[in-house]
């Protein structure tokens, strides 16, 4: 079983840094790769960049609830949203 998750590709689990700005705010944000390419497909999806995305995101957070303690948790939670409601989660567990 174990060999789903362990046999997958570490580029996957690999972190990148990326720099943006976040209501005119300059930021930068550390995920594991594959929950950018997730990101980068719910912002495609959305009709806009990545960054515009996260910032649109940002603002409503803060709309609905103040500040978010964990930003980068929020975005993780999002991107399994996103899959669970696409129906991918089995699909990309397995990848």
């Amino acid at each position: 079983m174990c060999q789903v998750f362990a046999g997958q590709d570490p580029a996957r689990y690999a972190s990148t840094t990326r720099r943006l700005r976040l209501n005119g705010q300059s930021t930068s944000i550390r995920l594991e790769n594959a929950f950018w390419d997730t990101l980068d497909e719910i912002a495609r999806n959305q009709g806009m960049s990545t960054p515009h995305f996260l910032s649109t995101l940002h603002s409503e957070v803060l709309e609905l609830r103040g500040e978010p303690e964990n930003f980068t948790s929020l975005l993780r939670t999002t991107c399994l949203i996103h899959l669970g409601r696409s129906g991918q989660t089995a699909a990309v567990a397995a990848e």
